[in-house]
């Protein structure tokens, strides 16, 4: 009988340490659980948080949005479905999104983590500003396939959202604009600034002789795109990539209608890049060597390849084993287990 009880005590005293109680479905969160904190180095946020100032209680509402499946057309695909917490927020071992009624999209999910440093979002920049980023997948007819006008129907009529509206923004009345501000101030906080290599880099920490090879190894051929320390320059750029005849995605062009961005696509972040396979945009790379083979020797052809991608050409079997071990010194085991971030779960 004693069992019980001393896993409850044991579960508490984590659950105290990692900075909140748990009391689900609304995971109590404080002042400090919410407080932002940029690490020396890193740049200013290009997020307006005077727009939107992140408070505990509006954090656990963007929270609990984020996992419930009431923004989708018929309840069955959340946010969080696609972009899962164990693996950055991405949707690890799919190639392409998965959405309602067993629907797939064209492309690979991308990760969330440090959105309030970038001021473009999706593959191909076609959302310019976080608050409206989730727009794009609730009413995509792939993913959620819902429209904002029954998603606000569908909150007004929940016997909790409206009282949790009202203490953060204070009146029950739920608009576009509050239930999308409310998502932003859980997506802001997602920000992956302590792997090993974030304790290297502040003196906490060691690389081993392989992790420093990679390392330098990176400086010289990767990070002019994956620049430090958000692992991108957020530029839109052709890597020599083929296009998937069945997708037809040409990238940046879609949106910008220019010749010279044909498959263009933005550069992703490397953080956490272990533990988001498949890779590109389209997710036909299962694994980090199969990418670096791509470097290597696989480039297309095409009339616009980024002249950075081809300095790679020529890596040993080596140097892309040293990159690889790099590379997974990027994962960042506290945000990916950080408890503020985990499904509140619902009654």
């Amino acid at each position: 009988m004693r069992k019980p009880l001393l896993f409850s005590v044991i579960l508490a005293g984590i659950l105290f340490i990692s900075g909140f109680i748990s009391d689900n479905p609304d995971q109590k969160v404080s002042k400090k659980d919410v407080a932002l904190e940029i690490p020396e180095g890193f740049p200013k946020p290009k997020y307006d948080f005077n727009q939107n100032r992140i408070t505990p209680e509006g954090f656990v509402l963007g929270r609990k949005l984020f996992y419930d499946p009431i923004l989708s057309l018929d309840s069955s695909t959340s946010c969080a479905s696609c972009h899962q917490h164990f693996a950055a927020f991405g949707h690890i071992d799919h190639k392409l999104s998965h959405g309602i009624n067993a629907r797939i999209g064209k492309r690979n999910v991308p990760s969330l983590q440090n959105l309030i440093w970038q001021n473009s979002f999706m593959w191909d920049g076609g959302v310019n500003q976080l608050d409206v980023f989730p727009i794009s997948p609730i009413t995509h007819p792939s993913e959620m396939g819902e429209s904002l006008e029954h998603v606000l129907t569908k909150l007004k009529k929940h016997k909790e959202y409206p009282e949790q509206f009202r203490k953060v923004f204070g009146k029950k009345e739920i608009t576009t604009e509050t239930t999308l501000k409310a998502i932003s101030q859980f997506l802001c906080l997602l920000n992956s600034t302590d792997s090993k290599y974030d304790q290297f880099v502040a003196g906490k920490d060691s690389l081993t002789q392989q992790e420093n090879s990679g390392l330098t190894l990176f400086r010289n051929r990767c990070s002019r795109c994956h620049s430090e320390p958000l692992f991108t320059d957020y530029s839109f750029r052709n890597i020599g990539l083929e296009m998937d005849t069945a997708l037809k995605d040409s990238g940046r062009a879609g949106i910008s209608g220019i010749r010279s961005d044909y498959m263009k696509f933005k550069v992703p972040t490397l953080r956490n890049i272990e533990m988001t396979p498949p890779y590109m945009h389209d997710g036909r790379f299962k694994n980090l060597h199969q990418v670096l083979d791509h470097y290597a020797k696989g480039l297309f052809a095409g009339e616009n390849v980024d002249p950075e991608v081809k300095i790679n050409v020529g890596l040993s079997r080596n140097q892309k084993a040293d990159l690889v071990a790099f590379l997974k010194t990027l994962t960042d085991q506290r945000f990916l287990h950080d408890l503020r971030f985990a499904d509140p779960g619902f009654k």
